[in-house]
């Protein structure tokens, strides 16, 4: 059984291998040559593994659990290694962006940005003691989505870091995400946690307008846009990984993270594609099987 619906996983694939390629300068071969027997395991193909790291990503099993007789834990854990080293997370979600943007169309003079607070109970890099369960490991991850809820960039921490600090690395990891180009009037849609000068100092230093929800107001009174990335944080969630994290590094972390944002991302795009446009595979239903 796939953990992911096979039109969503081949073409996310197909971009993950052209990037892939592109970064190592081509397919590398199934032997080490430089082994003095020439009796080399063959090598793991990169499929196989990625399909593994699926699965730990909608699961969030850790790889000793995914871990089958076709690739191993630790053969997962190299391959993951390299791939950050690549950057291939950011660059998969990138491309993904582009192909919304192209099909679609990005929504971008309206900004929505939160935080969310998940699970870390095995410390690192970004886990903090959570202030909503106990102290125990947590970690707050913070996006910024466009006017219909795409997710453009995120930064992530220790549960026990304000939203407000977040709000500057997660809209210059959105504007880097977008290739810098904004249109010239944006307006970003914020929760009372950012109602703060130093956060109007920081839109108007970045050219944004700002609509932030004031301090002691009812929220169903004032919840403007921002709403859609409440719902954005939900289809993260989904994912295992991101519910608990259990790496510690944090360019593994942010690896998955924007992983989980180019699946959101191609998802939303095959669902509003299919009632404008006809394709061979294009699903039937609204949810994709």
């Amino acid at each position: 059984m796939p953990a992911v619906p096979s039109c969503l996983l081949e073409p996310i694939w197909v971009e993950f291998h052209a990037l892939l390629n592109e970064a190592r300068g081509g397919e590398p071969p199934w032997f080490d040559l430089s082994h003095p027997w020439g009796c080399h395991r063959q090598r793991i193909p990169d499929r196989v593994v990625f399909e593994h790291v699926i699965d730990a990503l909608v699961h969030g099993s850790g790889y000793e659990r995914i871990a089958s007789a076709c690739c191993s834990d630790r053969t997962i854990r190299r391959r993951v290694a390299q791939w950050v080293r690549l950057g291939l997370g950011e660059r998969l979600h990138a491309v993904a962006l582009a192909a919304y943007d192209l099909i679609i169309g990005l929504e971008l003079s309206d900004l929505s940005v939160d935080g969310c607070m998940t699970k870390a109970p095995c410390g690192g890099d970004r886990a903090g003691p959570s202030p909503v369960d106990r102290r125990k490991g947590g970690m707050k991850r913070s996006t910024a989505t466009d006017g219909y809820g795409i997710p453009l960039g995120i930064a992530s921490a220790g549960a026990n870091r304000h939203d407000s600090p977040l709000l500057s690395p997660t809209l210059e990891a959105a504007f880097t995400q977008v290739g810098g180009q904004m249109p010239d009037e944006v307006t970003a849609h914020l929760d009372a946690a950012y109602d703060s000068g130093l956060t109007r100092r920081l839109l108007d230093e970045l050219g944004l307008d700002g609509e932030i929800a004031r301090k002691g107001v009812p929220s169903p009174i004032q919840v403007g846009k921002r709403w859609v990335v409440e719902r954005t944080n939900s289809w993260m969630n989904g994912y295992g990984k991101l519910r608990r994290m259990t790496d510690k590094n944090s360019q593994v972390i942010d690896f998955y993270l924007y992983l989980a944002a180019a699946f959101v991302t191609v998802r939303q795009l095959i669902q509003r594609a299919r009632t404008r446009y006809r394709w061979d595979t294009r699903p039937t239903t609204r949810r994709l099987k």
